[in-house]
């Protein structure tokens, strides 16, 4: 009798745990399709409000940089690769250049490259000044960078004695004191400077093309470029030589060589004039 009783009390026990497992376990399936329901949202709402929020980050273009960008993709982009990032083997990437750096470059006509060379030799520009100056705002807005001050004319404050002095010191090594050039490493060379313009010079004290040092505003301040610049416009383009015959302006080897030369011929007359008497 009592084993009766026990078998219907654990029946009767059993019946009633199994409504409240049920209800347990609809209570955790409801749980879960209520946080799917919720992260399906989340992900919808991102989905459809991040790409605007990124797009109001992003500052717009100017209107000489979207020119710029048009040129670029013509004529750039096969080297430089969409957005200026570069490409392995054919050109390297222009973020952070700067502005300066794309008008030395294009402005003095040695990009686009005709081949690869050692370094790039200057030949006339493909672009037009305006272009030029499109091309720099594009990678300029694009990266960062250097900038140029405005104005073609950058040398009208500047004080030719102390430009003289600072081109010596850190700049007739490479270019010679005549700025006439002169070769350096492995096939490159320090060009003539008597071609380019202020902002060619500016530029590229600036970005330092090729084995060219960079010339920031710490190593020499905008006033002391312009002292520069004024020396080489004012002075080293103008013919002026009080000593005579310049020799090429090529510095201390021609005037040696020269002077070798005279020299023996005239021993050599001398020798002969000599011998002749006796």
């Amino acid at each position: 009798m009592t084993s009766d009783n026990d078998r219907r009390r654990g029946l009767l026990a059993r019946l009633r745990e199994r409504p409240a497992a049920r209800s347990r376990g609809r209570r955790r399936l409801g749980a879960a399709v209520r946080l799917l329901a919720a992260l399906t949202l989340a992900g919808g709402a991102y989905t459809l409000f991040a790409p605007g929020a990124q797009a109001q980050d992003a500052p717009p273009m100017s209107s000489a940089a979207a020119e710029g960008k048009a040129l670029f993709d013509v004529s750039c982009v096969t080297c430089h690769g969409r957005n200026a990032q570069g490409v392995e083997g054919r050109g390297p990437s222009l973020i952070g250049v700067g502005a300066a750096s794309v008008e030395f470059q294009v402005g003095s006509g040695r990009m686009p490259l005709a081949r690869q060379e050692a370094q790039a030799h200057r030949k006339p520009p493909l672009f037009t000044d305006e272009q030029t100056r499109q091309l720099a705002q594009y990678v300029q807005e694009l990266g960062g960078g250097p900038e140029l001050p405005e104005g073609t004319n950058l040398h009208s404050d500047g004080d030719i004695a102390t430009g003289g002095e600072l081109f010596r010191i850190n700049c007739s090594q490479c270019h010679a004191f005549g700025a006439g050039g002169g070769a350096l490493s492995s096939g490159k060379f320090a060009p003539s400077l008597r071609p380019a313009s202020d902002r060619q010079i500016y530029a590229a004290m600036l970005s330092g093309p090729q084995n060219m040092p960079v010339f920031g505003d710490n190593q020499l301040r905008p006033e002391q470029k312009a002292d520069i610049i004024a020396y080489i416009q004012e002075t080293l383009k103008h013919d002026q030589d009080p000593g005579g015959f310049n020799l090429g302006r090529y510095g201390p080897s021609t005037e040696g060589l020269a002077i070798f030369l005279v020299g023996i011929v005239a021993l050599v007359f001398a020798s002969l004039w000599i011998a002749g008497k006796s």
